[in-house]
């Protein structure tokens, strides 16, 4: 698939984010890690931009914001707290390497592993571990005990329809996306043969619901594109796992690839619709404060939005 000029141009532009153009150099040009503006790109995340404010935010300790006084609770407020930074830093390309990171996730393994911890113990639910591994994995974590854990936690956890739930169900839900997004994000050689029967298993399960079908009536939030993605699904976060997992040329992909391309806007940019979709349902509900975090505007072409969706079609083998 050809990048045209003035998206590439767009794309690429100075004051696009470095992480931007570190993916679109990477995934849609196919540019080597060790090829002169791909380095320069990557020195940059960290240093400039999204991450670097992120940062900047960091306490001394290690921690974001925390809920009351308590430096212990990575994980409230949403979607400010430690769990949340840590997330965003990931899929920012943030290396696991960076002082500042590191010292973060010291903190997140201390609090989360162990036998009562959400790191493949007693508190685990698919969500949040799936989650973690996605992003511990990012962070070059994917050997670590807790990772491997958590994996197996997640294979055990899975529905007999083959998908997941983050809450009691005896069946999965499209929702719960966060198994299959660790499992792509594990490199081929570390899946073992039960993780290879759990990605079938969960992949048949979105395919043959065309990634949308779930319920009498379609649920509006899930064609709204956002990001950060936090724990929130849409239909681009589906595509982006699938065609990740190697999905992409499977002829149950064509309807939800087909809406997919039906969302650019004429210019050849998609928009970031939301920044978490379902909190605009009156019908959802969040528990406790939440406090949004954005990196672009709403209602707006973005070119986070516009790398993914390109990758996406991409990896299908599809014309946008």
């Amino acid at each position: 698939m050809a990048l045209h000029p003035r998206i590439r141009k767009w794309l690429l532009s100075e004051d696009a984010d470095p992480s931007v153009r570190d993916r679109v150099r990477r995934d849609l040009l196919d540019r080597p890690l060790d090829n002169p503006e791909v380095v320069r790109d990557r020195e940059q995340i960290g240093r400039k931009g999204w991450a670097a404010r992120i940062l900047r935010l960091q306490h001394r300790q290690g921690q974001w914001d925390t809920e009351g006084t308590s430096a212990a609770d990575l994980y409230r407020p949403k979607y400010v707290a430690t769990n949340w930074r840590l997330l965003v830093l990931s899929d920012l390309g943030v290396r696991g390497k960076h002082p500042r990171v590191a010292k973060a996730v010291k903190l997140f393994l201390r609090r989360f592993g162990g036998p009562s911890g959400g790191l493949g113990g007693r508190s685990s639910e698919v969500c949040f571990t799936g989650n973690a591994v996605r992003m511990l994995t990012r962070f070059g974590h994917e050997r670590d005990p807790n990772v491997q854990r958590s994996t197996d936690w997640l294979v055990r956890h899975q529905k007999s329809d083959g998908g997941w739930h983050c809450f009691r169900s005896s069946t999965g839900t499209l929702d719960c996306w966060e198994a299959l997004s660790a499992f792509a994000a594990l490199p081929v050689s570390l899946r073992s043969a039960s993780v290879d029967r759990s990605i079938e298993r969960g992949a048949d399960f979105y395919l043959d619901r065309g990634l949308l079908r779930e319920g009498r009536t379609p649920y509006a939030p899930w064609m709204r594109f956002h990001f950060p993605v936090h724990y929130y699904y849409d239909l681009l976060v589906g595509l982006d796992v699938l065609t990740a997992l190697g999905y992409g040329d499977d002829p149950r992909m064509r309807s939800a690839l087909d809406k997919l391309i039906g969302k650019r806007n004429r210019d050849g940019t998609w928009n970031l619709d939301a920044l978490h979709p379902d909190s605009e349902d009156p019908a959802y509900q969040v528990r406790g404060p939440f406090y949004p975090h954005g990196l672009e505007v709403p209602g707006r072409p973005s070119r986070w939005i516009t790398t993914t969706a390109l990758t996406v079609l991409r990896r299908a083998g599809r014309d946008a």
